[in-house]
């Protein structure tokens, strides 16, 4: 398992933590995301053979936020 910490822009609400939360954990091979709200980071452990930081960066972009 390897892990990652992303930069959220644009979440501004629990609910909007909420949806991230859900779009990264519904990506293939991710075990566990935490999300928060302050400083809008997003960590993620996953599995390298099924995703990358890249795909998971894109599907955070897709749900409508900004992610590096």
């Amino acid at each position: 398992m390897e892990t990652t910490t992303l930069t959220i822009k644009g979440m501004t609400c629990m609910g909007c933590v909420g949806s991230v939360t859900r779009v990264l954990k519904a990506a293939p091979g991710v075990r566990e995301a935490q999300v928060t709200l302050e400083p809008g980071q997003a960590k993620v452990e996953y599995d390298a053979a099924l995703t990358s930081p890249a795909q998971l960066k894109a599907a955070v972009e897709d749900a409508g936020y900004e992610a590096a």
